[in-house]
């Protein structure tokens, strides 16, 4: 079924090419570009907590370093660092491994060495907007998450995958775009959730009311109100990670 999908999907795209390319080319030169969120890459939270804290990593693309907002605390690994710490009232020791406009595939060979000599309880992948953008093929897709679990898991970390966002609900997009790019999408996610299954990893949707003021003003990328609602619906959906890791 998903590969009757996926060559529907480039079918409906290679007729709409002569209208999506151009929009498409527009949209990136009208976007607006915010950068990385300031702060360390690295730290802890809950230091006042008992116990050995919980070593956590979380490599991905642009909402790893808090593209949207003007510190990393504020970001996904800031506000789950801290969810988890208050959830199992133990500390939290986080790293931070992201890059902006990165792919699967190029984190595999980029990111990935730079951690995998650190020891880790539980590695978060947050990948999927660029592999749609970039019409990544569901199979370059699946062995570069397939890959970085692999490599993680064989160092004794606990792997899960957040889920591919929604395009269809970045207001950034035309209308258009967010309805192409937002079934390229899905077919990213069903394909992850298909690898989690496979390799008895986590999978944990992304759970966010893709209303305005979830959204940073760019329109594409979460606000500090988002990143906190998505950090604390991954920490309740990563207890069994959390519990088995401590």
């Amino acid at each position: 079924m998903s590969a009757w999908r996926a060559s529907a999907w480039w079918l409906g795209f290679t007729l709409l090419v002569p209208v999506a390319l151009p929009l498409a080319v527009y949209t990136r030169r009208k976007a607006l570009r915010l950068p990385p969120a300031a702060g360390l890459l690295y730290g802890v939270a809950g230091e006042d907590l008992p116990g050995e804290p919980l070593r956590l990593l979380v490599l991905g693309e642009s909402t790893v370093v808090g593209v949207g907002v003007g510190q990393l605390h504020a970001a996904l690994v800031g506000q789950l660092a801290a969810a988890l710490a208050v959830r199992y009232g133990r500390p939290v020791a986080w790293r931070a491994c992201g890059e902006n406009g990165i792919t699967a595939a190029q984190a595999r060979e980029r990111l990935l060495p730079q951690v995998l000599e650190q020891p880790f309880d539980l590695a978060l992948l947050v990948f999927g907007v660029n592999d749609t953008t970039r019409l990544t093929s569901l199979s370059r897709w699946e062995a570069a998450l397939g890959g970085m679990a692999e490599a993680l898991a064989a160092r004794g970390a606990r792997v899960a995958f957040s889920s591919v966002p929604p395009l269809q609900h970045f207001t950034a997009l035309p209308w258009l775009l967010r309805r192409l790019l937002g079934l390229r999408a899905g077919l990213l996610d069903v394909r992850l959730g298909e690898l989690a299954a496979c390799l008895g990893v986590g999978y944990h949707a992304v759970e966010l009311e893709f209303s305005p003021e979830y959204l940073a003003r760019d329109g594409y990328h979460p606000s500090g109100l988002g990143y906190r609602v998505w950090a604390q619906g991954l920490a309740v959906s990563l207890a069994p990670a959390a519990q088995c890791a401590s």
